[in-house]
This record gives structure tokens, sequence and C-alpha cells, in this order.
């Protein structure tokens, strides 16, 4: 597929010789919603500044739909719609009077169905009846439905959002996800930041981890999950000498939850018909017994050697 988003050598080191992103190989397939996942602090955010031209990188280079940035950021940037570090708002204003603000300073805006458009806007993000609100009196969810909505005015090849849920209840989360689901389905292409992986595992079809402000692993979600571990699950009512048996088979990592004992499969040659053998003759009564499904969770962790917000 070809890349809406696609960075060579991408870097950039701050005054005081702090390096937030190291040489960032990244691309980003068309009509895809990749996330960018890492915990705070890991160049996110650095990242996508520069992709927009709000700073220049200190090397390599960076394109959007096929033209180079900073350069091309007048022809570019009225396709891509953004949502950064959550959106400016004029306090004073209602939120539908500041979408009115973002649209008249859009050149490619028409005028003439602006107000049709900020009505569609506002309901797409489920702020109709919030509308005619000063910002100042709006949530911190409600601000970032507000950016959505700012960011949706018009039709857009490309979205860029930095931590979209933020401050929003898990329904919030919900409504969130569904609309980003919808965009691709038109069409556009959603490059998501979070630092949330169960957000990225739930909505993204491709992603790319980041730790340190360098590039670990990207690919399809799919194929990222396919290549870590899952875990040994063992449902028994007998869970105190399970996990003692499974520690001394050389299960790692046991953890014991109610009648539920899981862990990391031992490295080597041992069968996992073994594994189940030795509990029944030690007397552990079995319900169920096998390998979970490897999730995204397990894949950064395997690629990093730590963890980090998984629900927020």
């Amino acid at each position: 597929m070809t890349a809406v988003i696609e960075t060579r050598g991408l870097t950039k080191r701050f005054r005081g010789g702090q390096l937030a992103v190291d040489r960032l190989d990244l691309a980003v397939p068309a009509g895809s919603v990749f996330g960018f996942l890492g915990p705070n602090g890991s160049g996110k955010t650095t990242t996508i500044r520069m992709l927009m031209g709000l700073i220049d990188p200190t090397a390599g280079s960076a394109t959007l739909l096929g033209r180079p940035m900073p350069r091309a950021a007048r022809a570019v940037l009225p396709e891509v719609g953004t949502l950064i570090e959550g959106p400016a708002l004029y306090g004073f204003l209602t939120g539908r009077d500041n979408l009115v603000r973002y649209d008249s300073a859009d050149p490619t805006a028409d005028p003439r169905t602006r107000r049709t458009r900020v009505a569609e806007a506002l309901d797409r993000v489920g702020l109709t009846a919030a509308g005619g609100k000063r910002a100042k009196a709006y949530s911190l969810g409600m601000k970032q439905r507000l950016g959505l909505a700012a960011a949706l005015l018009q039709p857009r090849r490309l979205l860029v959002l930095d931590e979209p849920t933020n401050g929003l209840d898990p329904q919030g989360m919900r409504e969130i996800r569904t609309l980003v689901r919808e965009l691709a389905a038109d069409g556009t292409t959603v490059f998501l930041s979070s630092h949330l992986l169960d957000e990225i595992e739930q909505v993204c079809t491709h992603a790319a981890v980041m730790a340190q402000g360098r590039l670990i692993t990207q690919g399809s979600v799919a194929d990222l999950a396919a290549g870590a571990r899952g875990r040994l699950a063992v449902t028994t009512p007998d869970p105190g000498e399970a996990a003692r048996v499974l520690k001394k088979l050389g299960v790692t990592e046991v953890t014991v939850a109610e009648d539920r004992v899981s862990g990391e499969p031992p490295a080597g040659e041992v069968e996992l018909a073994d594994l189940n053998a030795a509990l029944v003759q030690a007397g552990v009564r079995v319900r169920s017994f096998g390998i979970e499904r490897a999730s995204l969770e397990d894949a950064f962790v395997a690629l990093t050697g730590e963890g980090f917000d998984v629900a927020g």
C-alpha cells in the first residue's frame, strides 16, 4: 500500500542535548488506522509536531501525502485534520462559535456551508446539546470532543490524533473508537498516538512501537501480537498447588487469581502435554489448560522488557 506518512532517519535533538526522536523510519499505509504507541515521553508528540511542520527536525526527512514536510505544508495541511496536545479554544466563545472561528481560518472552506458543516461536526462527536455552552465550562473530555469536531469540519485524507481519548470516560472512549472506525471506512487514513495498549489493539489495523525516542517495531497489529508468545493459563480449584508445580517445572512469572493460574511457558523442549500430565500426577484437578492468544501488551513487554498503562 502507498505510504501516507513516511519518515527516513527523522531525528530531533533539543537544546541541551536531549535526544527526543532518534533516526525514525516510519511508513503509514494509506487507508490504515495506524497506532503510534509508546509510554509518555517516548517521542510520540515530538514526532507528530515534526510531521505537521510545527518544529524542524535536526536530521532526516518526512513526507505527508507524498509531499515533503515542512516545505509543502501550505499545500498538504488543508487535507490533514489534527488534534495535537489538546485543542486550543477560546474560553469565552461557545463550542459552536469556536468551530466557526476554526472554519473561517481555513482558506479552502466554503462560507456558504459553514453553519451546516459546524452542526454536522458537533453532532458527529456528540456535542450538539452543548454547542451553545461557553468552552470554558467544558470538561476535559468535552474539549477533546470539540477538538475532534474541528478536525472533522472538512473531508480529510489524513487525520492525526494525539491521545484523542484523553479525559474521556469509558463511554466516551468507546464512542471515539467507533468514530475512528467510521472515518477509516470512509477512506480516511487515521494516525492515532496513544499510550493505551488496549485502545490501540481495539481500533488499529497497524501500529508502531516507540521507546525512549527510538522505533522498536512496526507492522500490522495482528503480526505484532503473533510475534509474541502467549501465556500458559490453567483453570483449577487447586490454584496454590498448580502454581507450585508449574514453577518447579520452569514456568515463570506465575500469577494466581482465584481459580486461574497463568505464567510464561518454559523455553526449550518441555512439552505442554508434559506440564499438564505433571499437574494431574500431583493431584491438581485441571478444568482447562492451554496457551492464550498473545496480546499487543505481550508483544510490547517482549520487545521492550517493560510495560505501561493498558487501560488508562
